[in-house]
C-alpha cells in the first residue's frame, strides 16, 4: 500500500509531462497546469546575456541521504552549481511538489546531450515531511528519476526539529493541514520554490511556480557557468549605495530624480566582534558603564541582535525595532519626519539615533527613562508602534519560537522573561559605540592634517560664539556632545501653539506637488498628539516643551532633525538657532540669537560633519549580516 503511493506520484508526474496542453481552458472543475509542463509562452533569453544577482547564502543543515548516511546539506554544495528543491513525497497537488519534480526531471532529461553541463550540475530534493520521508522511502521515490550522467540526491532529516533551521534560512513556510477533528491530514500548505545555487554557495535565483520552467533553468545554468562575475565585481558594483537608504529617496523633491537604490537582497554584510567595540571603546569615547547584573557576553549581544531585526516581535509579525532605528540611515530614519509603527499607526516623535546610546542618562526625548533594559518594553507595548497587548504576549511568542530557546539558555541560563528580554536588547543596543572621527583624531588624536581649516574654524565657533557647547559638551579626555539635560528651545512651544493652515503641500511622485485641504487628510489620518515634552513626564507647567538634548555624534547620518523631525538639514537646524529658537515663557535661558554670517554657518556645518565614525560601515555590514525574523 506504501510503495503505490510512489508509483501513484510518479505516474501524475509523467501525466504532467506528457499532457502539456490536456486540460483545457474551459474546464473549471480541473486545476490549471503551471508554464512548467508546456512550452515557454516567450524566447528566454539566451545564457550568458544577462547576469543573476546575489541574493544570499545557501543555508546548512543536518539532513540524511536515502542511504541514511548523516550529512551537512552544505557538503552537497560548493564543487558544482545546485538546484535545491522542496517536496513531500505524497503530494497531490499539480502545480506543487509534482511541478518541481516534474520540471528537474525535464532538465536531467534535455542535459543527457549536454553532458559538459550536466557534469557541473547537482539536483538536490529535500522532503519537509521526514516523519513520512525516511531514506528508505525517498530512495523508493527516487526510483525513475535518477540518471547516470547527472547526480540528483534525495534528501531527508532525522525529524522535524533538524529541519526547522533549513525552512527558517530558505523562507520556506510550511503549514501542517488538519481535519475538522483536529487530525493531521497528511498534507501540508506550502508556496513552492526552487533555488540555483553557485559554486560559491550563493543562492542566485528563487524559482516559484509561475516562473519554473526548465528553459529558463537551463540558460540560467549556463549564464552562471559561462560567465560569473567575480564576488569582488559584484562588491564593487553595490559598495556605492550600500550603506545608503535601501530605497534611496534622495533629491525626490526634484523632478529629474533617479532612484539609486540598493536591493536589500543585496546587503550582505560580515558579522562584527561587537563585544570588542564596546570593551574598547573607539578614540572619543570613554568607557562603558554597565549594569551590575547585566555585564556584556557574546551571548546576550548575538542574542539582543537578533530580537532587534526580528519582526515577530510585534502584533502581527510585520515590524521589528531595526524598521524605525534603520542601520544604514544612522539607526534612525531619514525618510520620516516622525515615526509610523504597526499598520501604518502614527507616532508623535522622531526616531532617535542609537549610536552611542549605551553613554545616554536619559532616553526617549522626554527622558522618561534611565535604562536601556526597561526602555526596551515601551515600543513593544505602545499600540502606535509594535502593539503587543502584554508583557506576557510577547514572552509566550518568544518561548514557542523554536529558534530561541537554546539562544536564551545560553545567555541567560533560562527561557525567555520580562527581565532577559530588556537585557538582550538592552546588550545589542550599547555595541553600537562610533567614534574616531576626524575630529577625534585632531583633537585627542593631535593628528594636524585630518580636520579641513573649515571644520577647525567650524569648532572655534562651536565652543565660542556659538555656544553650542555649552549644552553638546566636549570635555577634556573624551566628548558625547550631551549634557544630559532637557530644554525648551521653542519648536514644541510654535508646534503646539501655532495655527495649522487650512491646506498642507502632498508629495504625490518625484517633484510632483499638491496642495490638499486639512478637511481630506483629516479623513484617513490619525489626529495629531499634543506633545508638551518633559511635562507628559513630570506634570511640571516649567517643562512644557522640553526635550532631551541628544548627541551630534554621526549627525550628518541622522537627518531630519529635532524632536518632531522638523527640520531636512543641518542648514535648517544651524538657521533655527542663529534666530534665537522661538520665543516663549519658558524658552531655555542658553538659547539667544547668535548673528552667525553665512561663511560661519557653513564653518560650523562643516564641523559637524566631521564628528561621523570612521567604524560605521563595520557597525552597518554587522548589522546586515544579521538575522532577520520572518513572519512565520
Amino acid at each position: 500500500m506504501k510503495k503505490s503511493l510512489f508509483i501513484k506520484g510518479f505516474s501524475l508526474i509523467i501525466f504532467c509531462l506528457a499532457s502539456n496542453s490536456a486540460i483545457a481552458d474551459n474546464d473549471s472543475t480541473k486545476p490549471r497546469l503551471a508554464a512548467g509542463y508546456g512550452i515557454l509562452e516567450f524566447t528566454a533569453p539566451k545564457a550568458g546575456t544577462y547576469q543573476l544577482s546575489v541574493l544570499g547564502k545557501a543555508g546548512n543543515g543536518d539532513i540524511l541521504s536515502s542511504e541514511n548516511q548523516p550529512k551537512k546539506l552544505l557538503d552537497l554544495m560548493g564543487d558544482k552549481l545546485v538546484l535545491l528543491s522542496f517536496i513531500y513525497a505524497t503530494c497531490s497537488d499539480v502545480n506543487g511538489c509534482p511541478l518541481a519534480t516534474s520540471v528537474l526531471y525535464k532538465i536531467k532529461k534535455r542535459l543527457l546531450k549536454e553532458p559538459e553541463i550536466a557534469k557541473q550540475l547537482r539536483l538536490l530534493t529535500l522532503s519537509f515531511n521526514p516523519l513520512h520521508d525516511t531514506p528508505e522511502k525517498m530512495l523508493a521515490y527516487s526510483k525513475g528519476l535518477q540518471g547516470k550522467n547527472l547526480q540528483w540526491q534525495f534528501l531527508t532529516t532525522k525529524s522535524e526539529t533538524e529541519l526547522q533551521p533549513i525552512l527558517q534560512h530558505y523562507k520556506q513556510n510550511i503549514q501542517k493541514v488538519y481535519d475538522e477533528q483536529g487530525n493531521f491530514t497528511g498534507t501540508f500548505s506550502h508556496i513552492l520554490r526552487v533555488y540555483l545555487i553557485d559554486k560559491n554557495k550563493d543562492i542566485r535565483n528563487i524559482y516559484s511556480v509561475d516562473f519554473l520552467h526548465a528553459d529558463t533553468l537551463i540558460n540560467d545554468i549556463k549564464t552562471l557557468l559561462l560567465k560569473t562575475p567575480p564576488k569582488a565585481k559584484v562588491k564593487k558594483e553595490i559598495t556605492q549605495n550600500l550603506y545608503s537608504a535601501g530605497d534611496n529617496k534622495t533629491n525626490y523633491q526634484n523632478s529629474d530624480y533617479k532612484t539609486q537604490s540598493v536591493s536589500l537582497e543585496q546587503r550582505r554584510g560580515k558579522e562584527a566582534d561587537l563585544l570588542k567595540n564596546s570593551l574598547q571603546p573607539p578614540l572619543g569615547l570613554p568607557k562603558i558603564t554597565f549594569p551590575v547584573d547585566n555585564p556584556l557576553t557574546k551571548e546576550k549581544i548575538a542574542l539582543g541582535r537578533k530580537l532587534f531585526y526580528d519582526r515577530r516581535l510585534s502584533i502581527n509579525n510585520t515590524f521589528s525595532c531595526a524598521m524605525c532605528h534603520v542601520p544604514e540611515q544612522g539607526f534612525s530614519n531619514n525618510e520620516m519626519a516622525t515615526s509610523v509603527g504597526v499598520e501604518g499607526r502614527t507616532v508623535k516623535r522622531n526616531a532617535p539615533t542609537l549610536y552611542n546610546v549605551a553613554y545616554m542618562e536619559k532616553l526617549f526625548h522626554d527622558g522618561r527613562e534611565n535604562t536601556l533594559e526597561q526602555q526596551a518594553w515601551s515600543p513593544l507595548l505602545a499600540h502606535n508602534e509594535m502593539a503587543n497587548p502584554s508583557i506576557g504576549y510577547v514572552i509566550d511568542k518568544i518561548n514557542h519560537s523554536p529558534d530561541y530557546k537554546d539562544l536564551f539558555q545560553q545567555a541567560f541560563k533560562g527561557n525567555a522573561s520580562m527581565e532577559t528580554i530588556g537585557m538582550a536588547l538592552a546588550s545589542y543596543q550599547r555595541t553600537l559605540n562610533s567614534a574616531n572621527s576626524p575630529f577625534d583624531r585632531w583633537f585627542y588624536g593631535k593628528q594636524k592634517n585630518v580636520l579641513s581649516e573649515e571644520a577647525k574654524r567650524g569648532y572655534r565657533l562651536f565652543i565660542g560664539k556659538a555656544a553650542c557647547g555649552n549644552c553638546h559638551r566636549i570635555n577634556e579626555g573624551y566628548a558625547l556632545f550631551t549634557d544630559q539635560q532637557l530644554h525648551n528651545t521653542g519648536l514644541g512651544y510654535q508646534q503646539a501653539m501655532t495655527k495649522m493652515p487650512t491646506t498642507q503641500k502632498v508629495q504625490v511622485a518625484a517633484g510632483v506637488f499638491i496642495d490638499v485641504p486639512n478637511s481630506i487628510i483629516e479623513t484617513v489620518a490619525e489626529p495629531k498628539a499634543a506633545d508638551l515634552g518633559l511635562y507628559e513626564v513630570t506634570q511640571n507647567p516649567a517643562d512644557r516643551w522640553k526635550y532631551k538634548t541628544p548627541s551630534l555624534r554621526n549627525i550628518s547620518l541622522t537627518a531630519p532633525y529635532m524632536h518632531n523631525g522638523q527640520f531636512q538639514s543641518l542648514e535648517d537646524v544651524i538657521a533655527f538657532y542663529n534666530k534665537g529658537g522661538i520665543a516663549n515663557e519658558n524658552l531655555s535661558s542658553l538659547i539667544k540669537p547668535l548673528n552667525l554670517s553665512t561663511k560661519e554657518q557653513q564653518d560650523l556645518i562643516a564641523f559637524l560633519k566631521s564628528l561621523t565614525g570612521d567604524n560605521v560601515n563595520e557597525l552597518l555590514d554587522d548589522a546586515f549580516a544579521a538575522p532577520i525574523g520572518e513572519n512565520k
